[in-house]
């Protein structure tokens, strides 16, 4: 089926080519004709128009529409289902999740992970436990160079000398295996001295810096174990840390909004205005019964809190003082990689989750749910059940109803598993909340791609 996706956003009539990626801004004629288009001729089109615009207007908006057709720029056919690539994509392991740490020196109310214990024993990941996880990444990852290791917790910092000893142990054996390892840290910052700040900067590729935006956003909704506030203990040591982050690693600032801070753009512009650049705000994920919990009647004020951002994010970028907001990071070119969006994230297969007691879970999503334990890392031999990788294997857009005929398909990458079992106990039926709120990302990101193009130098 050939689909387009239009929508008006900040002065611009879109119109999304869905399967190949164009991205066309039109004027008003235009913009009502491309609805018509592939169901009616020219003098048809005029007739149902002509009490709004002239017939000269729509006959060139026609014309016009006609050559971004020709020209493979509209209305082009999605043939990535047949895709060599994606039909006969590999079973590769890329990245494990190391879960060195399960407690936790925060109490944030929202925790999917039980504050840190993923309502189990709180315990620490051991050295030899850690090593089997490396070594299984290494031999299951086939011809694959670059791999990912992201240290993750409860609070992975209250177990460092572990993590020291992991990153000293991968960066050995990688040499004699033609591997490169991509360590990843995701922290609360409460524990981070200079010690620790320095460590993190020479050997994390990346770290994940957790804090929810202005002080009293964060301090409600993460607390101390001794119910204090934890921004004033996390912020100035965050900052310390990307001061003196080398210019060729990455780091994300990344809060969690709530309906307890609908106007989260003052969030996002708030981490802007402390000097971090590399930013992420998203969405709480939760049952309705919670208080904090999104729920659909909250859609049309995140909506318009997300185009707010839009805008502002726009001029901001224009006038060289921007920023990067992850959500609005969109690659509109279809090519190679449109194989991995449409596959989402790997979870189950590419990707896989590891406890500190070497039990192994398609994601740290699914840390606790015994229905998903996949085996252990220490098991003499592992053999992940095929009946739940291949289920996360198959639970790509064109196997979701809801995705295959969606315009946002190839942006979305069918959502997040772990929500789609949680809310409706299938994988193949996606978390609506999330997807609404991801389409709407799109359009903003859309718009203000647009907005770059036809505005910027």
């Amino acid at each position: 089926m050939d689909m387009i996706h239009k929508f008006s956003m900040n002065g611009y009539n879109i119109v999304l080519d869905v399967d190949g990626g164009s991205v066309h801004i039109l004027d008003d004629v235009a913009y009502e004709l491309v609805d018509l288009y592939e169901e009616n001729t020219k003098e048809e089109i005029i007739s149902k128009l002509e009490n709004k615009f002239t017939a000269e207007q729509i006959a060139e908006a026609y014309d016009e529409i006609t050559s971004l057709k020709e020209e493979g720029l509209l209305f082009t056919t999605d043939t990535y289902e047949f895709n060599p690539n994606f039909v006969n994509r590999k079973k590769v392991v890329k990245a494990l999740c190391l879960h060195v740490s399960h407690d936790c020196n925060l109490r944030c109310k929202y925790c999917f992970a039980s504050q840190g214990d993923f309502g189990g024993a709180k315990e620490i990941m051991n050295f030899e436990v850690g090593k089997a996880a490396i070594d299984y990444l290494i031999a299951n990852s086939g011809n694959r160079r670059n791999l990912e290791i992201d240290f993750f917790g409860g609070e992975p910092l209250m177990n460092f000398e572990v993590v020291k000893q992991l990153v000293e142990y991968g960066r050995k054996v990688e040499k004699t295996r033609g591997k490169n390892i991509r360590f990843t840290i995701t922290t609360n910052g409460v524990l981070l001295d200079d010690e620790k700040i320095k460590y993190i900067n020479e050997n994390m590729h990346n770290v994940v810096l957790s804090l929810d935006g202005r002080k009293e956003v964060n301090d409600n909704m993460r607390p101390t174990v001794n119910n204090k506030g934890s921004y004033d203990i996390i912020a100035p040591k965050f900052k310390k840390l990307v001061s003196e982050r080398p210019k060729d690693k990455y780091y994300y600032i990344r809060g969690t909004f709530t309906r307890d801070n609908l106007d989260f753009s003052e969030d996002v512009l708030h981490f802007a205005n402390e000097g971090f650049k590399l930013t992420s705000v998203e969405p709480v994920v939760g049952e309705e019964e919670n208080p904090y919990a999104l729920r659909e009647e909250d859609l049309p004020k995140v909506f318009e809190e997300y185009e707010k951002l839009a805008v502002q994010y726009a001029d901001m970028k224009l006038k060289g003082d921007g920023f990067s907001f992850f959500h609005f990071m969109i690659d509109l070119n279809q090519g190679p990689c449109v194989i991995k969006r449409i596959t989402g994230c790997g979870a189950g297969n590419e990707y896989l989750a590891i406890t500190p007691s070497g039990d192994i879970y398609p994601c740290h999503q699914f840390v606790g749910n015994e229905d998903f334990k996949l085996g252990n890392i220490l098991d003499e031999k592992i053999e992940l059940p095929k009946e739940v990788t291949n289920m996360f294997r198959e639970a790509h857009v064109y196997a979701k109803d809801e995705c295959r005929n969606c315009w946002n398909k190839f942006y979305c990458s069918g959502g997040c598993h772990a929500n789609a079992i949680n809310f409706n106990n299938d994988i193949k039926v996606p978390y609506k909340l999330g997807c609404e709120m991801q389409k709407k990302r799109t359009e903003c990101s859309i718009m203000i791609q647009a907005k770059m193009m036809l505005e910027g130098n």
